[in-house]
Formats: structure tokens, C-alpha cells, sequence
């Protein structure tokens, strides 16, 4: 399976993970990561509003590249589908959950923290997948040496990445991307600091591209 999605999400580098709980607000988070450089976007289903947060987005900024986050169920994914997201992300390897998406040509990033994961991925064709949780498990140490025997496989962290250690992440070379929820917090949502989220979101977006063009010189 090739990932139709990663081209975009190695580029960006970045993305934002979303918990939203009341939908009006989705459209407001949206004009901010745009605003700040980043149209890319992860709306976990972690609350009742993810399906229709996600299907205001879709319909307000066709260029996003959105996804739908902790997606636990085929009924859960189904319903993210429908809504229109471009790739899905779960927090394990449910085979079910993984097994449908190949099916229906959603692309899929199952979470990973172990060979045996990293191995059920690579049986069905799987070149990236989330690794998580990044810092709770080992971090950067333990992300180098449980993927030196899997070189064809690439990562995106998520859990516990921050500003300050974006980069040291980013600068792996397995590192495809990284996720998280530090750009657009969960106390920046319930008072509607849309200003705040604009500004972290556009000072990480600098600091992923100062790094790509350093790596590119």
C-alpha cells in the first residue's frame, strides 16, 4: 500500500492533533491553522462532536488535509470516511480497523510501539505508521532502536511532542512527520484563543521549514 497522503504529510512536517468539543468551533480552528501556514489538520474521536467537526471542515477548506485521530471501531471509521477525511490514525494496531481502511483505499497510520507492531504493519504493505506514545515509552532513544531493523519503515511521534523537542524528532531520519496537540491546546479551544493557536502554529511551521532547508542545502 502506498500512502496517497504522505507526500503532503512528510512536506508539512507537522500536524496538528485536535480534541473539539463543540463543533461551531471547528471552522474557527481551521481559519487559524490556515492563517498560521499549516492546512493539515487531526480531529480525534474523542468527543461527539469529531464527525461533524470534521464534515464543517471538509466543507469549509477543501485543501485541507484533514484525518480523523483515535479511531478505536470500523463503525468509528466508517463514520470519519463518510465525513470526509483523507487518512485515518489509531492510537494501536486494531487489524480490523487497519483491514478496512486498505479496503476502501483510506490511508491509514496505525499506532505502533513494538517489533510485533511494526511487523503486522509491514504484512500488509504499510510504509509509515504512528509511533506512540513517543516520550512515554523511551523517546528518541527507544524510537532509534526499535526501528534500526525496519529501515523501509518511517514514523510519525505523537504524544508528548512539543516546541522543544519537535526538531530533535524531526531530525531522525525515520521520522517521516510528528503529531500533537501543542499547537492548538485544549485550554486555547475552550476560550476560544484562535490568535493563540494562529501564532504557535505559525512559529512550529518556521521551525519545520528552517530545518528542511537546512537538510536540503
Amino acid at each position: 500500500m502506498t500512502n496517497k497522503t504522505l507526500v503532503e504529510v512528510r512536506r508539512l512536517g507537522i500536524f496538528p492533533i485536535i480534541v473539539i468539543n463543540e463543533a461551531a468551533r471547528a471552522v474557527p480552528i481551521g481559519q487559524a491553522l490556515l492563517d498560521g501556514g499549516l492546512p493539515c489538520a487531526e480531529v480525534t474521536f474523542r468527543t461527539a462532536a469529531a464527525a461533524d467537526s470534521i464534515r464543517m471542515l471538509a466543507d469549509k477548506f477543501p485543501e485541507m488535509l484533514l484525518g480523523a485521530g483515535t479511531v478505536l471501531t470500523v463503525s468509528q471509521a466508517d463514520e470519519a470516511i463518510s465525513a470526509g477525511v483523507r487518512f485515518i490514525v489509531t492510537p494501536g494496531f486494531n487489524p480490523r480497523v487497519v483491514d478496512y481502511c486498505i479496503e476502501r483505499g483510506i490511508d491509514i497510520y496505525p499506532g505502533v510501539c513494538t517489533p510485533t507492531d511494526i511487523e503486522m504493519a509491514l504484512e500488509r504493505n504499510l510504509t509509515t505508521v504512528k509511533f506512540f506514545p513517543a516520550e512515554a515509552i523511551g523517546g528518541i532513544p527507544y524510537l532509534k532502536a526499535i526501528s534500526a531493523p525496519y529501515r523501509m519503515m518511517h514514523f510519525i511521534p505523537t504524544g508528548g511532542i512539543n516546541y522543544d523537542n519537535l526538531i530533535d524528532y524531526l531530525s531522525l531520519p525515520s521520522v517521516a512527520a510528528c503529531g500533537g496537540s501543542w499547537m492548538v491546546r485544549k485550554n486555547w479551544i475552550e476560550e476560544e484563543n484562535f490568535a493563540a493557536i494562529q501564532q504557535e502554529v505559525k512559529r512550529s511551521v518556521e521551525a519545520v521549514r528552517s530545518l528542511q532547508e537546512t537538510q536540503n542545502a
